[in-house]
């Protein structure tokens, strides 16, 4: 009994994992990407652009609207299940220019003063295990592109 408990699951397991990891995930870069409008938290995308310029980034008001919307469009496609490996692709790809541009200098820990890049280094190891599972059973990408049998 403990063998099966520590080292195997029932199939279905990993889907349903797949599908926690991605409503939460998803959610989470949809949020993110609303926090760049104004629409939650306390940011906007002017305070973002001046952020952005600040750091030296070259066109940081195209840089801040991609950011923006990659994050709501690739956590929709996420949360949804619907071309969730483009999604989570595009969403690492920000999250490593967050790590390396939006951070640096900061080191490891959120709490450091600059903050560091914790936040966004975890984000992207979980986007690239969820890439690497794919979007499982419950989701539209199962529904719409059915495996062959």
């Amino acid at each position: 009994m403990m063998h099966y408990f520590l080292l195997e699951m029932p199939d279905y397991w990993l889907d349903i994992a797949a599908l926690i990891l991605r409503l939460f995930i998803g959610v989470c870069f949809v949020i993110h990407g609303l926090g760049k409008l104004g629409v939650v938290g306390s940011g906007n995308m002017a305070g973002f652009e001046g952020w952005l310029k600040s750091l030296n980034v070259p066109f940081p008001a195209l840089q801040a609207r991609a950011a923006m919307v990659t994050e709501i469009l690739g956590g929709v496609l996420i949360a949804i299940g619907l071309f969730t490996r483009v999604g989570t692709v595009a969403c690492i790809f920000v999250m490593l220019v967050a790590a390396v541009v939006g951070h640096k200098g900061g080191g490891y820990l959120i709490t450091n003063n600059p903050p560091g890049n914790e936040y966004t280094v975890n984000l992207a190891a979980v986007l690239v295990a969820m890439t690497l599972i794919g979007p499982g059973a419950f989701s539209l990408d199962a529904l719409l592109f059915p495996m062959p049998l």
